[in-house]
């Protein structure tokens, strides 16, 4: 199932037909895709979004960096349940959007290391920049 996992309906389906499942997608919110593949992302070195620090940051930018990134656990708890409780119904069982994710088999990511700061991937991860790019005349 190749399925974007902001919205894990895909996921729900892929793991209810025990399918494997093909996520395409640039960022999840909150830095899910590091937690479900278990990839490192410390907030020492790896800058987080719309902060406009860089990867060579001082002591009290990695503050602003760990307090910007604080609030979005609660976020996206609140944002996820209604698919939490989705899933645990169409699953019979009790599942966790971690639990969901973790079961992709490849993370297609629409990054590049040009554009955005380099950061640890697992070997699942594979960047596939400019996928949907219109061709030049």
């Amino acid at each position: 199932v190749l399925t974007n996992p902001l919205l894990p309906c895909g996921q729900i389906v892929a793991e209810l037909l025990s399918l494997p499942s093909v996520f395409l997608l640039q960022q999840m919110p909150c830095g899910l895709e590091h937690e479900a593949t278990q990839c490192p992302s410390p907030l020492s070195y790896v800058p987080r979004l719309f902060t406009g620090l860089t990867d060579h940051m001082n002591f009290l930018q990695r503050v602003k960096n760990f307090i910007f990134e604080f609030p979005n656990y609660f976020l996206c708890d609140f944002f996820f349940q209604p698919y939490v409780k989705l899933a645990s119904e169409v699953l019979g069982r009790d599942v966790t959007v971690n639990g969901l994710l973790s079961q992709a088999s490849i993370w297609l990511m629409k990054l590049d290391f040009v554009l955005h700061y380099p950061k640890p991937l697992m070997p699942n991860m594979i960047l596939v920049s400019g996928v949907n790019c219109a061709h030049k005349k």
